[in-house]
């Protein structure tokens, strides 16, 4: 058989071995991370006949396997061993001595909640008679897949109407450092150490750093982040991002600003030697540590796709080139997810699948605000944000108003008696306008909170509606009423 290979010069013709199938789709995905299967579902759900591919053997990509999901699940056991050792007797409660820590038996439900999710996506496909083909895709022409299937049987070519790349991104790495998954470790590694290390080493002060890391230190390691930028958590608003960082360092957590780690090796007693310099050079400071974390964000995950063999075109940094409608420049495949420009966000992603193949049936359909896309560190307090930032509007020369409301001067979380004087809540409005411009947040559950803000953004509300739209009392919601009050007249409780 032969495929069509549409490059810069034009159309061709090559010869490929594989078995074609006889049954056309109109869409295959390749990738069943959040972007992929969620595209997937929709697309099926519109009426067509879709195909998803995914090589790792189960669904869900990174963030359900080795991501979000897993480092939830070790975020909230490792608090409750950290409320029960240190947090409990105020309420009257006291356990007797320290806890005993099972750690086997934290990954064991750790485990269970990423099988759970998994197979259920599986139940969705089977649902909405959307094709698993379990193997990995290599786009073979505008209009062609191949899929090698994992079991090492015969590569099948498919015809299709439309392709998806969601394949999503890949941990970045950092010469001198070989990971491991044992002392070097990536998240992956990171989210299965058999044991607690006495102390480890963070390289990169980001959400998977920060999250990542605060698990090992409420479960009892010694944690230093090194992060070569000024600031923890990039694209968070300056003034969060420092009061987070003092949190953080309330909670044990060490700091080393505007410093980069230059080579980790194994050592012979089972640890890791790390070197340490300024950001700008300078003198080297040799530590030795149990376990290095390299957390220096993602790459896009485009190897062995074929996508260069039949043109579609990639930026600078390696990420597939879409115009607003998704399309790559070859106008039957399209990108969406980390693989594309912008956030690394699985929610992001998802909306993403959805307003592409929704594009795909109407090309009037399908758009995407991405200024009401929120951000979340699931700490503890938790940290999110959406819309824009203080420095951004300043950069912009927007003329904007702050409001702001001390978690510390409301009543649910004054009963609940679980936060730090550094969390508020933080609105940014247009000065003319009142429409909200940029909410911001630190509490232990402003990852639920922000989504009011989100909504706000969505329907440009102004600070004025949310802060005369009644909030139930008491509830930690009432911070963002009075932050907007805040913005446009004044606070009630502060």
């Amino acid at each position: 058989m032969s495929r069509l290979m549409v490059g810069r010069a034009g159309v061709g013709r090559v010869l490929a071995r594989g078995y074609a199938t006889g049954e056309d789709l109109d869409l295959v995905v390749a990738g069943a991370g959040p972007a992929g299967y969620v595209a997937a579902i929709k697309a099926a759900q519109l009426g067509m006949k879709v195909a998803c591919v995914e090589k790792r053997g189960s669904l869900g990509g990174t963030c359900l396997n080795v991501g979000c999901i897993p480092s939830k699940a070790l975020l909230h056991a490792s608090h409750l061993y950290h409320q029960a050792e240190h947090g409990m007797t105020k309420y009257g409660i006291d356990l007797g001595g320290k806890p005993t820590l099972n750690v086997a038996q934290m990954m064991k439900q750790k485990d269970k909640s990423v099988k759970g999710l998994t197979s259920g996506i599986e139940f969705l496909f089977k649902k909405n008679k959307v094709q698993y083909l379990k193997g990995a895709a290599r786009v073979t022409g505008p209009n062609s897949v191949e899929v090698a299937p994992t079991n090492g049987g015969e590569p099948q070519t498919y015809a299709t109407k439309n392709i998806l790349v969601a394949t999503g991104s890949d941990v970045m790495k950092l010469p001198g450092m070989d990971i491991d998954e044992e002392r070097i470790v990536s998240s992956t590694g990171a989210l299965s150490l058999p044991e607690v290390p006495k102390t480890m080493i963070v390289v990169g002060g980001g959400v998977i750093g920060l999250e990542l890391g605060s698990v090992w230190s409420r479960l009892g390691a010694k944690v230093t982040v090194v992060e070569f930028m000024d600031a923890i958590a990039a694209g968070a608003d300056d003034e969060v991002a420092a009061n987070f960082k003092k949190i953080l360092e309330k909670q044990g957590i060490e700091f080393k600003m505007g410093a980069k780690v230059i080579s980790a090796t194994r050592n012979d007693s089972d640890g890791v030697d790390v070197v340490i310099e300024g950001r700008d050079g300078g003198e080297q400071e040799r530590v030795q540590t149990d376990v290095v974390l390299v957390s220096v964000g993602r790459v896009p995950y485009t190897k062995d796709l074929g996508l260069a063999e039949v043109g579609v075109e990639l930026d600078d940094r390696g990420r597939v080139k879409i115009d607003e409608h998704f399309k790559t420049n070859i106008p039957s495949i399209r990108a969406v997810g980390d693989v594309v420009a912008g956030p690394m966000l699985a929610h992001k992603g998802e909306e993403e699948g959805i307003a592409a193949v929704e594009n795909m049936v109407n090309p009037a359909a399908g758009h995407i605000n991405y200024n009401a896309i929120p951000s979340v560190i699931y700490t503890h307090p938790e940290v999110a944000w959406v819309g824009k930032t203080e420095q951004q509007l300043k950069a912009e020369g927007v003329k904007y108003k702050i409001g702001k409301f001390p978690f510390q001067a409301n009543s649910r979380a004054r009963t609940v008696d679980d936060f730090y004087p550094e969390e508020f809540c933080k609105v940014l409005t247009d000065a003319e306008t009142d429409i909200i411009l940029g909410a911001h947040i630190i509490n232990g559950t402003a990852g639920e909170l922000i989504a009011e803000f989100c909504v706000a953004l969505e329907y440009q509300a102004s600070a004025e509606d949310i802060g005369r739209t009644c909030h139930p009392h008491p509830c930690l919601s009432e911070a963002l009423k009075e932050s907007c009050m805040s913005a446009y007249d004044k606070p009630i409780h502060s």
